[in-house]
């Protein structure tokens, strides 16, 4: 084993996995994450930073293979950055993921719980999102081989300026790659974003310059339904309604599948649209998708799980492990447009809901409207300012608890509502098993994990989401609700 002076090392033998897709090597006592490889790969490690005992960096050659690996169905990976896995068998890559959450448990939350439940893999690992966002930029991202097969520079400048329209390349904020084919989502994704693409070129209209923060076409976002209907979300910069009318028009007629068709006006330096209106330019407003037999309107800005068929297995586990026999107050923490709580409300005496994004909230109400759910109110506002003991006065003391907070996890303030509440059952869902891991040991002071299950929404990531049941420790495992008693009392709820 031999280091180069720049900060390469040579020739290591990748022996296990880390978190967050990573491998891990040991090379002279300390332990180095690598990404861009698997275990069994012998790269060539670029470090990227380095500590005492531990280093980080990338695979930027392969002396040899895993014997685990097969081959990538996408001409695009290892470029885009997307599906970092596609050359892992799928089996092994659920293992791993399971293998995740087992090790963020015991290493980060340091709590017991019991074996896990087997993790729900997805039946279908390509064309599973039901939305895709794609770039337009002036300033296409060139692969290593299309440098390197540049005749002179005046190829190569030529290459780096056609336009582009795809996902921004890992690392590179100003540039696009320009992507043929995405697997991700089902046809006719890819032949609405060549019309694009290929509209606008003949057109003469200009690709987005983030650099210099200008130029027209701006971003496509696509949405679909399991039924094949779609929304098309055309963003542009400023001054150019009329041009944006045009395309959209012309798009119809080519697609007559896309119901919905919006154009945004983005004058930002940032892509998000949160704070942005989108006008209707043709058809419906909403597109509808039904989920464990109810209807949810979905808009332009509306959040919605990308992978619907592992959603609707998602909310199936939070269901089984909420155990709701038609009496219970549940709340329904984070919940986005309400898709949970409503999936949940045929076993709830009553739903409350809490909600930052106030647009969400608008959703859930119109989600609850449209199925004629009315034991369901939402409430807008950050779950830790809302959820006071005065609001639970209010609405009543919930006997199952919902979360399912963003990455970060759930706010220190919110944890401590909670462990005063002492809701006999807590489903706490995530994205991230670490930060989960950090509140499930803080919960450890009132709780105890009493069931674990992963679910794979994103097949070929190293992303996972994990579903974990919280029982009160005073609070036994089968026991009628109505035995728990709050500061020596009978619990009883609000009306």
């Amino acid at each position: 084993m031999r280091r180069k002076p720049n900060r390469v090392l040579e020739a290591v033998v990748l022996t296990d996995y880390a978190a967050g897709g990573r491998s891990l090597a040991r090379v002279g006592g300390k332990v180095v994450f690598v990404e861009g490889a698997v275990p069994g790969d012998v790269v060539d490690v670029l470090l990227t930073r380095s500590r005492a005992d531990w280093s980080e960096g990338r695979a930027i050659r392969h002396h040899r293979y895993s014997a685990d690996r097969v081959e990538p169905f996408c001409g695009h990976f290892g470029v885009c950055g997307g599906c970092q896995w596609q050359m892992l068998p799928y089996g092994l890559q659920l293992a791993w993921k399971q293998r995740e959450v087992v090790e963020q448990l015991r290493r980060i939350g340091k709590v017991d719980f019991p074996d896990l439940l087997p993790i729900l893999g997805a039946e279908r690992t390509t064309a599973y999102r039901n939305k895709l966002e794609f770039t337009f930029s002036n300033r296409r991202y060139l692969t290593r081989a299309e440098m390197e097969g540049a005749a002179d520079a005046e190829v190569l400048r030529v290459k780096k300026d056609r336009p582009a329209l795809g996902y921004h390349a890992p690392r590179q904020f100003d540039k696009v790659l320009d992507i043929g084919e995405c697997h991700l989502q089902a046809e006719p994704s890819n032949a609405i974003r060549e019309w694009f693409r290929s509209y606008a070129l003949r057109a003469g209209l200009s690709f987005y310059d983030i650099r210099a923060q200008e130029g027209f076409l701006r971003n496509l976002v696509l949405r679909s339904t399991r039924a094949g209907v779609w929304m098309v979300n055309l963003v542009t910069g400023p001054g150019g309604d009329d041009a944006a009318g045009r395309m959209l028009s012309d798009f119809r007629v080519a697609f007559p599948e896309a119901v919905s068709l919006y154009h945004t006006v983005n004058p930002k330096r940032n892509d998000s649209l949160n704070d942005l209106e989108p006008v209707l330019i043709a058809g419906e407003t909403h597109l509808t998708e039904v989920l464990g037999g109810l209807r949810f309107r979905i808009g332009p800005k509306s959040f919605f799980q990308t992978n619907t068929d592992q959603a609707e297995r998602l909310y199936g586990v939070v269901r089984d492990f909420a155990g709701l026999t038609g009496g219970e107050m549940v709340y329904d923490l984070y919940c986005g447009t309400g898709s949970i709580g409503l999936f949940l409300h045929a076993g709830a005496r009553r739903v409350v809901g809490v909600e930052v994004v106030g647009a969400a909230v608008a959703d859930a109400e119109e989600n609850a409207r449209l199925n004629g759910i009315r034991h369901a109110d939402f409430h807008v506002g950050a779950a830790e300012d809302v959820c006071t003991e005065d609001f639970v006065a209010r609405h009543g003391r919930p006997d199952v608890i919902v979360t399912d907070p963003p990455r970060a996890g759930m706010h220190a303030r919110l944890v401590e509502t909670i462990l005063s509440v002492r809701a006999p059952t807590v489903v706490y869902v995530s994205c991230n098993p670490a930060t989960q891991a950090r509140d499930l040991q803080l919960l450890d002071a009132a709780y105890r994990v009493t069931a674990v299950r992963p679910v794979d929404m994103f097949p070929h990531t190293h992303h996972i989401e994990n579903v974990v049941r919280l029982t009160l420790r005073d609070f036994p495992v089968g026991a009628p609700r109505e035995a728990l008693l709050l500061d020596g009392e009978p619990e009883s709820h609000a009306n």
